[in-house]
């Protein structure tokens, strides 16, 4: 998380910050990111609790009518109610009620924590101390509102849920984790034990919060909203076409997945991209080793259990490549990643 932090303390990469490496013990922190996205959207000064809720059971629903399994804990009160809820054994009256109550308990104060603090620039403060519980929205999360990568914020917690959630349910070990990638549809999934592929999020989702919303190459900001005109490709780092001389490897590994804007994923093609974006790669590779479930553990198995190993594989599969003329776009931005 440092590194991911490090020279960059933008309102950006501190909420990627939380989404990315905040501890995840029940997946409740992406329904709340989600429900403070929704509500900030109409410039709210204060939160209260009941208002959180709606969109707070609602997210957490959602998801449960994919994978039951939305914590580590082998009990939640307010998980039932939801249950509940989704077969019309309670009405929206009594969800609410319940989702007030047990719903926030530890979300509130944990939302914002990631290491062993809270971030530089908190979005919100706790207010418990009148008759009506209530979150103070803070000056940054209206300006994170107005910023250009807040349009992706949204996907990104989804698709980060995705990826935790489908891990827990499955309930694979470390070991054989493998998430694999699906170049005509651009979608994540895992093949269980009996050998059924389990769909997990769009690659865009997955990838874009690690590049902090900028294109691999040069840069520029890029989007994974569709329609967007800055929407991004999937890139793969070393081409495709040269994947039988990198054998056993896999070059639709996530290890070798990149986002790129439209220019550069045109120009680039097939070519080899510098030695500098190879450095690039590995930082980038380590913030998915430092952010758990499940993409840490396809990394390590894709390249190696160690910094040493990972960085020793990307290197000969550099060299395997046969560089002759190493691309590199003829204009880049600053990058913070």
């Amino acid at each position: 998380m440092n590194d991911f932090m490090v020279n960059d303390p933008s309102l950006e990469t501190q909420w990627r910050s939380i989404i990315l490496f905040g501890k995840n013990s029940a997946t409740y922190k992406f329904a709340f990111a989600r429900s403070l996205l929704e509500l900030v959207d109409n410039e709210r000064n204060i939160i209260t609790l009941d208002e959180l809720s709606e969109p707070f059971s609602r997210y957490i629903m959602e998801h449960l009518e994919k994978s039951d399994k939305q914590g580590t804990s082998s009990s939640s009160d307010f998980l039932d109610a939801c249950r509940k809820r989704m077969r019309n054994e309670i009405d929206k009256t009594k969800l609410l009620q319940v989702t007030k109550s047990k719903g926030f308990n530890n979300v509130v104060d944990a939302f914002q924590v990631v290491g062993n603090g809270i971030i530089p620039r908190p979005f919100y403060e706790k207010d418990y101390s009148g008759s009506s519980k209530r979150l103070i929205i803070t000056d940054e999360l209206l300006k994170l509102k107005e910023l250009t990568q807040y349009e992706n914020l949204d996907s990104e917690a989804d698709g980060r849920w995705r990826l935790v959630e489908t891990a827990w349910n499955l309930n694979v070990p470390p070991s054989i984790l493998e998430v694999q990638y699906d170049e005509n549809d651009e979608e994540l999934f895992i093949e269980t034990k009996i050998m059924k592929r389990e769909n997990i999020t769009s690659s865009r989702q997955a990838l874009n919060g690690y590049q902090k919303g900028e294109c691999f190459y040069c840069c520029n900001d890029i989007s994974i909203v569709s329609g967007s005109e800055k929407l991004c490709h999937v890139d793969h780092f070393l081409p495709h076409r040269n994947k039988r001389a990198h054998l056993p490897a896999n070059i639709n590994g996530i290890w070798n997945l990149v986002l790129a804007c439209f220019d550069c994923n045109s120009v680039k093609s097939s070519q080899i991209p510098h030695l500098d974006f190879l450095y690039r790669l590995m930082k980038r590779n380590e913030f998915y080793i430092s952010s758990k479930h499940p993409l840490s553990e396809t990394i390590q198995n894709q390249t190696g259990g160690t910094r040493g190993d990972r960085k020793s594989f990307l290197s000969e599969h550099y060299n395997i490549a046969n560089i002759t003329s190493p691309w590199s776009p003829s204009d880049s931005s600053p990058c913070s990643f």
